[in-house]
């Protein structure tokens, strides 16, 4: 998932797939604690895609403030 494939999604979309994201990285967290996290790399990943999801967002917003 890459910046510009984000930034082309709405707002309501983006806090949808935000909230995936978390499920996921909670998921991911409670495996590892298990013992049963085959890919590490993925909650990397995931926490990138959260970074870039809440980034967007936050242009987003600050774009419609300044628009107003």
């Amino acid at each position: 998932m890459d910046a510009k494939e984000l930034r082309g999604k709405t707002p309501d979309q983006l806090r949808d797939q935000l909230v995936q994201l978390k499920k996921e990285a909670f998921n991911l967290r409670f495996q590892q604690a298990t013992g049963q996290l085959e890919n590490t790399a993925r909650m990397r990943a995931v926490k990138k895609d959260v970074a870039r999801i809440k980034t967007v967002l936050n242009q987003k917003a600050a774009e419609a403030a300044a628009s107003n």
